[in-house]
């Protein structure tokens, strides 16, 4: 048996609503499930869903105080005043700056942008920007992607004469600036969807000030859209769905060149956008100022686009290493022991860049909320990024602590926060409070949403190319998750470390791969003929020309006993299964405890023990036979181990060794009666070469004669016993133990594993032992 890592919840659809979907006979049954999971469930909403249609967009007008900012922007685009967008450093960012810029320089706005620097400003608008934005001449600020929290900023713009209209996406935190104008669509009652990013508020705003619908410009809010993980529902689902569309024939030099580094070729998918292109521009405002990668996006010049999208890859693997570094260091800050709580780490020198990654990686690891906070001395401030689990709302959460933090802000599954270096130890505490409070160690479990169950032969090209209708997944529109419960045929770790997990499914003409990453260590597990229950994400791999369904695991478990075979031997750890059971019984026999190298934490049992006190185990490793079958059967009925490990060591095999012949016995004897005696000391070697006999033999067969009372031995000295009482040779206790030591070792040593499996089998009647088979050698 192996369990689950993850909570498996699977949707429940017992009460969803019945469909009439009489012109939409041409969806599979699967495809119709997954539907109705996504509360579609009428035939209109279907077509919506599957084909996107720009018309279904919302008019940007219905935005609070648009229509103020694009006359005062109007004012600006006559009088030649001067414009500059305000961005932010992260992929939402940059791409509404490069968005707006590229809008406002074809209404022919006298503009510019810029970007604050992550390190030495921080996050949003500043004080500074604005004063230096002043001097050169600038008469209206346009934030994207930031500002709603810019009390301060807003009051300094109006005292220098500068209206700031802000377009923003982030939680507002209690009162409003005082801006020119705001555009945000949670602060806006008439506009109908509030979950857009910041690049989405960004086209709206181009939109209503070019007065068409910009197509062109969807390919910056595909990029922004998908890399800030809004749900992608409503509007964000149309314009990523157009946006990728455009990205993937777009013209733009920048883009180009990024897609040429990123080894995109044709159609772009979310997932290229998610882990490709986010991440490396991304990466840029994470080690230094990001106003390269708003360069690379607005460049014409060939050239020039090449050369910065290099730079940019680059900064991307330097950024990797980092973030590696970092993650090595924070783990061993980190107690795995204490699982109920959030995870606050703080240090000297991590470059508080890459620390949201960093946080992510660690509530991957650990199902924690992630605090990763960067010192520094010299402002006696710690800074840093926060990520969370799905039951906890850490924006929520954290603004019952704001009077901890100098700066906060973010959503409900990510912050980034300043605080005093003084503060971090109490707001770790009040932190867990809060935790311990609301949340139950059950929620600390990573949850996987399981959409149902496919048979391996249902799943083809066809079945996967239908659930690809239903992208781009993300936020909101999760890519399905499925349960496969088979037999594999072939299992193997693959990778340069072996840290990967290949399984391969075949029934009838269907055939399907399953590859886990980082799930190489589960191998062992996977024994042959055993049915494994698998959940993840079907696709298609393509290698070579040819085409196979694969599904990418998230999480596997065994729901069977197990027997796994390692029976001879020599080098055995298992430290590493010990650490997937929580209840270990090492069985020996009592003379070998100190033979073998077992765990400290293992507990351990001899065939001589009591059961009394013996309750039911994870795990039964089994290292020495047991001295009747009997003994052993009792014990493993007794237990009942969920997984058996048959790690029997043998030397000196009695079924190895065939008993002496009648005659053997016979010509020994005889050698006694006419010498009387013999003196092993002095003989046994003249024996040994007379008969091509082992000395084990010899003395063995002197042994049974001398229970027989054959014989006396004295001093290694045999002599014969002249009236000794009539006996059969068989009712020698050695030599009882000799053949009871040969059954044994026959049944469950050299036995083929079928027949040690069914040997079981008869121990634990529930065990299912047409589906499990051994492991050999693992």
């Amino acid at each position: 048996m192996l369990k689950n890592k993850s909570a498996w919840k699977f949707t429940n659809m017992e009460n969803q609503i019945e469909t009439n979907w009489e012109n939409e006979t041409n969806l599979s049954p699967v495809l119709k499930r997954l539907l109705v999971q996504r509360g579609i469930t009428e035939e209109e909403q279907v077509k919506e869903f599957l084909s996107p249609q720009i018309k279904r967009l919302h008019d940007p007008g219905n935005f609070s105080s648009i229509q103020k900012a694009k006359k005062r922007i109007d004012e600006a685009l006559q009088a030649n005043e001067k414009i500059l967008v305000y961005g932010d450093y992260d992929a939402d960012g940059v791409s509404s700056t490069a968005l707006l810029i590229t809008a406002l320089q074809e209404l022919g706005a006298n503009c510019d942008y810029y970007i604050p620097n992550r390190f030495t400003e921080g996050y949003g608008p500043n004080e500074t920007a604005f004063r230096k934005a002043k001097d050169n001449g600038v008469r209206v600020i346009i934030t994207v992607d930031n500002g709603v929290a810019a009390l301060h900023e807003a009051k300094v713009a109006k005292e220098l004469g500068i209206d700031l209209i802000i377009t923003d996406h982030h939680e507002a935190q209690g009162e409003l600036p005082d801006a020119y104008a705001l555009i945000h669509p949670k602060c806006s009652p008439d506009y109908p969807f509030d979950e857009l990013a910041g690049v989405g508020v960004a086209f709206k705003l181009a939109q209503y000030l070019l007065g068409y619908f910009p197509e062109h410009l969807l390919d910056f809010v595909a990029i922004g859209t998908i890399a800030d993980l809004v749900p992608l529902v409503d509007e964000n689902r149309i314009l990523a769905f157009y946006g990728l569309k455009q990205l993937s024939t777009t013209t733009k030099k920048g883009l180009v060149a990024l897609k040429k580094q990123c080894h995109i070729d044709g159609e772009v998918t979310e997932e290229d956008v998610g882990f490709r292109i986010g991440p490396r521009i991304n990466a840029v405002g994470r080690l230094q100022n990001a106003t390269m990668a708003v360069r690379l996006l607005l460049s014409k010049d060939v050239e020039e686009a090449e050369q910065l999208a290099t730079t940019i890859q680059e900064i991307n693997e330097r950024r990797q290493q980092i973030v590696s570094d970092i993650v090595e260091e924070a783990e061993q800050l980190v107690d795995p022991n204490d699982t109920h709580s959030a995870i606050v780490v703080a240090k000297q020198g991590w470059n508080e860049g890459v620390l949201g990654i960093v946080a992510s990686r660690l509530v991957k690891t650990y199902d924690r909320p992630a605090i990763v906070l960067s010192i520094n001395e010299d402002k006696t401030i710690a800074k840093g990024s926060a990520r969370s689990i799905p039951t906890f709302d850490l924006f929520q959460q954290c603004m019952k602590l704001k009077h901890l933090f100098t700066n906060f802000g973010g959503h409900s599954q990510a912050a980034g926060m300043t605080l005093p270096i003084e503060n971090v130890d109490v707001f770790r505490s009040e932190l867990n409070q809060l935790i311990q409070s609301e949340l139950t160690e059950a929620d600390f479990k990573q949850i996987i949403q399981v959409n149902g169950t496919l048979e391996i032969t249902e799943i083809d090209e066809v079945l996967i190319t239908e659930i690809n209708k239903m992208a781009p997944f993300g936020m909101g529109n999760p890519k399905p998750i499925f349960r496969i419960h088979a037999i594999p045929d072939n299992a193997r770790q693959i990778g340069h470390l072996k840290n990967h997990l290949k399984l391969a499914f075949n029934e009838e003409n269907a055939s399907v791969e399953a590859i886990g990453f980082q799930m190489g260590n589960l191998y062992p597990y996977v024994t042959p003929n055993t049915a494994v229950s698998i959940v993840g994400e079907l696709g298609i791999n393509e290698w070579n020309g040819f085409k196979k369904p694969q599904m990418v695991m998230q999480d596997m478990q065994i729901e069977t006993r197990q027997v796994f075979d390692y029976r001879g031997k020599s080098e055995i750890d298992i430290s590493f299964f010990m650490e997937q059971n929580q209840h270990n019984v090492v069985l020996l026999n009592e003379e070998n405890n100190t033979k073998y190298s077992i765990p400290k934490d293992a507990t351990i049992l001899h065939y001589t023990s009591s059961l009394e006190f013996m309750e039911q185990v994870d795990a039964l490793y089994i290292y020495d036979l047991p001295p009747q079958l009997t003994k052993l059967k009792d014990i493993v009925e007794w237990m009942e181990p969920k997984n058996i490990y048959a790690c029997f060591q043998v030397e000196n095999s009695a079924y190895m060794t065939a008993i002496p012949s009648r005659e053997d016995f016979k010509w020994l004897y005889m050698l006694l009666l006419k010498r009387k005696e013999i003196n092993l000391k002095n003989e046994l070697s003249q024996i040994i070469r007379m008969k091509q006999w082992s000395k084990e033999k010899v003395l063995w067969m002197s042994k049974v004669f001398f229970e027989l009372e054959f014989v006396k031995i004295d001093g290694g000295v045999i002599q014969i016993n002249p009236s000794p009482k009539k006996q059969d040779l068989q009712s020698s206790k050695t030599y009882q133990q000799q053949i009871e030591r040969a059954k044994i070792e026959k049944m469950l040593y050299y036995s083929t594993y079928d027949q040690l499996k069914k040997w079981f089998a008869k121990c634990l009647p529930g065990m299912d032992m047409s589906k499990e088979e051994a492991s050999y050698g693992l």
